[in-house]
C-alpha cells in the first residue's frame, strides 16, 4: 500500500480503538439486538483513486480471507436481512451474528471472495447496478463487473443479490420518473434474469438522512416497487428501530485489520455516525442543490451531491 497504517492520521481509528469501543464493551450486555451489517465493494488492490484509507472501497484478497477466517474462528454466523429482521422482530439474541454485503457488482467477488465464503460457511447479498451486469463480462474505470451467467452460478450457492439502481446515480439529482425507472428497473431485471423475487435495495452515494421529505419520498417508491428493506451507507450497526428501508453499516476495506474489524462489530464504531450525520447536516443547509424548473422533483425535495460514499 502506498500508505503506511501507522503514520497514516487516522482520527476514527485513534478514538474506536481506545476511547469508544472500550465503552461499547461494557454496554455490549444490553445490545444484544445489534447487527453488524458489513459493507464491502471490490475484493481487489484497486484503490479506485481514493488516498485516504479512509474513503477507500477495496479489501485486498488476502486481508478479506484473514477478516472472514477471524470472524469464523470467533464464532460469527451469517444471516441475510430478511432473516435479521425477523430476528429482530421476535427479540432473538443476535449476539455473534453478522450480515456480509457488497456493493455494485465487482466480478471480484467471483474469483477471489467465493472461496473463502464458502470455507468459513458464510453467505452474502450482492447488490447490482444492473447497467454494468451483461452476458459477457465488462469493465468499467478499470474494474471488471459480474456477468449474468457468473451471477446465476453464485445465486445457485445460495448468495442473495440485491438492487443497487441501473446506472449508479445520486438519486437525488433525478426527477421521480427516473427515480421510479432507477429503482423498478434494476429489481424487474434482476428477477427476470434469476427467476426469483428481489426484496433488497441498496442506496448508491452517501445516504441523505438529513433530507428527510426525500427520505420518505424514497421509501415510497421503495414500496411501491415491492421491496422489503433497504441498506445505506449510515455508519453504525442495525438495531430495533430502525427504518428497514435505510438500514446502517459499517464500511470494510483493506485497512481493517482484526482489532479495527472486532472493534467494528462489538459497537466501537457507531459513534461516526454522530459527526457523519452532523456533516451531512451541514451542507444540506449550506449548499442545496437548485433544481431546474425541468428537473425539479414533485415531491418539493431540495438535495447536495455528494461525490463519496460516506
Amino acid at each position: 500500500m502506498a500508505y503506511n497504517r501507522f503514520l497514516t492520521p487516522r482520527l476514527d481509528r485513534l478514538a474506536t480503538l481506545y476511547l469508544c469501543h472500550p465503552m461499547a464493551r461494557i454496554k455490549g450486555l444490553k445490545a444484544k439486538a445489534r447487527v453488524p451489517i458489513l459493507m464491502y465493494h471490490s475484493i481487489s488492490d484497486n484503490d479506485f483513486g481514493k488516498s485516504h484509507p479512509y474513503y477507500q472501497i477495496n479489501t485486498s484478497p488476502d486481508v478479506f480471507a484473514r477478516q472472514m477466517k477471524w470472524m469464523s474462528q470467533n464464532g460469527y454466523k451469517t444471516m441475510d436481512l430478511p432473516e435479521m429482521l425477523a430476528a429482530m422482530g421476535a427479540g432473538q439474541d443476535l449476539t455473534k451474528m453478522v450480515v456480509i454485503t457488497f456493493d455494485d457488482g465487482y466480478r471480484d467477488f467471483y474469483t477471489d471472495a467465493m472461496s473463502v465464503m464458502k470455507q468459513c460457511g458464510f453467505t452474502a447479498t450482492i447488490f447490482l447496478a444492473t447497467d454494468r451486469i451483461r452476458d459477457t463480462s465488462v469493465r468499467v474505470e478499470d474494474a471488471d463487473y459480474l456477468s449474468w451467467s457468473e451471477v446465476r452460478e453464485l445465486h445457485a450457492e445460495g448468495i442473495q443479490f440485491g438492487a443497487h439502481t441501473v446506472t449508479h446515480p445520486d438519486l437525488r439529482a433525478l426527477d421521480p420518473e427516473q427515480i421510479d425507472y432507477e429503482l423498478g428497473y434494476s429489481k424487474e431485471t434482476i428477477e427476470q434474469k434469476l427467476s426469483a423475487p428481489v426484496k433488497s435495495f441498496s442506496y448508491p452515494f452517501a445516504f441523505p438522512e438529513e433530507d428527510r421529505n426525500f427520505t420518505r419520498y424514497l421509501v415510497d417508491v421503495l414500496e411501491n416497487h415491492g421491496f422489503e428493506n433497504g441498506v445505506s451507507t449510515i455508519i453504525g450497526r442495525a438495531r430495533p428501530g430502525n427504518n428497514r428501508f435505510c438500514l446502517p453499516r459499517l464500511p470494510m476495506n483493506s485497512w481493517d485489520d482484526h482489532t479495527l474489524l472486532r472493534a467494528k462489530l462489538e459497537g466501537g464504531y457507531d459513534w461516526l455516525h454522530w459527526p457523519q450525520r452532523f456533516g451531512k447536516f451541514l451542507k444540506h443547509r449550506m449548499f442545496p442543490m437548485k433544481a431546474s424548473s425541468k428537473g425539479r422533483p414533485k415531491h418539493g425535495i431540495t438535495s447536495v451531491k455528494h461525490t463519496d460514499y460516506k
